[in-house]
């Protein structure tokens, strides 16, 4: 059932708080759903088999964040499982009242050997939208986590750019009990020299690669580097760069002037993280 609570600065309307949990199980070498609860209107839209991996595909029902709306999203990998997680189109954020924004929670907590590859559409942030997204990695040995995302700046085609109120983004990962990895970004583009030269310059669109796991190495950089190096998209100047983190992980970085080619970009990045770190070729209905 939705929960939903007024909002507090009294202009009537009431906002979403919705909670999706599930667990993934390994059983006879396929990976299947053990558990899953969801509250309206976030929910698990389909799940299919996927070479010995589940694939499963997240739906948001209504037309996207409002301002006061929480999601939070808990995802558990069980041993030896192996899920791929994404969802059916852009993540949109609609304007948000001064003093308000959205939010979003996520929680990856990966048993040993367990895999996940969080793999979302791009976020849209609306005029005057106000966004805080919090994402918690959770990792045992020989487990591994893979994640993909692309933020636009606004509806470019109706001249938004830079148009939103605050973007705040914060990723943390944790092996065992130790904190491996932290990662702090706020975005306030009436505050801050956007275009200014070391900033974002004229390019708007940003995204970013992450592999967690106790078998990262410098090889798998040099894959992805070799893959940075070699990558082109005519018309839309791509900037980026990648680097092993203090432990366990590796952070790309890439920045353009369009979603399209970062999107192409993360793709073939983890095209390139699935052969060299999992042994695994891509996924055959992401072909093409």
């Amino acid at each position: 059932m939705e929960r939903t609570r007024a909002v507090e600065y009294g202009t009537g309307p009431q906002v979403k708080i919705s909670v999706l949990r599930a667990s993934f199980a390994s059983r006879r070498g396929q990976t299947i759903i053990e558990n899953k609860y969801h509250t309206a209107p976030v929910k698990i839209a389909k799940a299919f088999p996927l070479d010995g991996q589940l694939g499963i595909i997240v739906m948001d029902v209504s037309p996207g964040l409002l301002d006061g709306d929480s999601y939070e999203l808990e995802w558990t990998s069980e041993q030896g499982s192996h899920v791929m997680i994404t969802n059916q189109s852009y993540m949109k954020v609609h304007p948000s009242m001064p003093g308000g924004d959205s939010r979003v929670q996520q929680t990856f907590m990966l048993e040993e050997n367990a895999v996940v590859e969080h793999m979302p559409e791009p976020v849209m942030l609306y005029k005057d939208a106000s966004f805080r997204n919090e994402t918690q990695v959770r990792l045992k040995a020989g487990s591994a986590w893979l994640q993909a995302d692309v933020l636009c700046p606004g509806r470019t085609l109706r001249g938004e750019r830079f148009d939103y109120r605050s973007y705040c983004n914060m990723l943390k990962v944790y092996y065992g009990e130790e904190l491996i990895f932290s990662q702090r970004q706020r975005i306030e583009p009436a505050k801050q020299a956007i275009s200014a030269p070391g900033c974002w310059d004229e390019l708007t669109h940003w995204a970013t690669f992450y592999i967690f796991s106790d078998r990262v190495n410098g090889a798998h950089l040099e894959q992805l580097q070799e893959k940075l190096d070699g990558f082109s998209s005519p018309g839309h100047p791509i900037v980026a760069g990648a680097s092993l983190t203090h432990r366990f992980g590796i952070a790309v970085s890439a920045a353009s002037t369009a979603a399209w080619p970062l999107q192409q970009l993360m793709k073939e990045l983890w095209q390139t993280a699935r052969k060299g770190l999992l042994d695994k070729p891509p996924l055959r209905f992401l072909q093409g």
